[in-house]
């Protein structure tokens, strides 16, 4: 007896990917479309991934993987709230935003890296945050940083003088870093994300 495939859209198909990725943490197999996607061929699949591609939901990697690249679907802006003195907040619904389009202006450049301890809580960044990194960027003054100093990551305050670079914190009972063989810069920090926990 014959299977009969499902008739699929775009919107649909990136719909089931998305889910999958959201539970798996990575991009389904070709094996794993088949069930994913209700049909029987490679070359259905295939067609599917060539279509996504297309429509700037999927892209490949240096090694030819495929990954998403259009960021995940938003949520609901309410307005603004005041942080100083109570004011009524705006409850009518302003726009959607995604989370990942408003902290990251570049996917492909970008990772997140776990913070551990507290040299930058002056800075607002704690011990546990996440934060994310953009590589590729030439940093300013003042810029923090993800950096290899002497064989050891760091996360610090990017400070040049002269033809001098050095590592600030922003917690007074750390010293300044300076470099004494080798400095490897591994990105700037461009977002801080903290979850708070009910």
């Amino acid at each position: 007896m014959a299977i009969m495939e499902k008739k699929r859209d775009v919107k649909t198909v990136e719909r089931e990917i998305r889910s999958f990725c959201s539970d798996q943490r990575r991009m389904p197999t070709y094996k794993e479309m088949f069930g994913l996607l209700g049909v029987r061929s490679k070359s259905v699949v295939h067609y599917w991934m060539e279509k996504l591609c297309a429509e700037g939901v999927l892209a490949r990697d240096a090694k030819g993987f495929l990954m998403l690249v259009r960021p995940a679907p938003g949520i609901l802006v309410a307005g603004a709230v005041a942080a100083g003195y109570p004011s009524p907040a705006e409850e009518e619904l302003r726009d959607i935003i995604s989370i990942d389009e408003y902290l990251i202006t570049r996917p492909e450049s970008s990772f997140l890296v776990k913070v551990s301890g507290d040299s930058m809580t002056g800075a607002g960044i704690m011990d546990g945050d996440m934060v994310i990194v953009e590589k590729g960027r030439e940093p300013k003054n003042g810029d923090i940083v993800l950096a290899e100093v002497d064989g050891e990551w760091t996360m610090k305050y990017f400070v040049r003088k002269g033809k001098e670079i050095i590592l600030e914190a922003a917690n007074q009972k750390y010293p300044t870093i300076r470099p004494k063989n080798e400095l490897r810069l591994g990105g700037i920090v461009t977002a801080v994300i903290r979850k708070y926990h009910l």
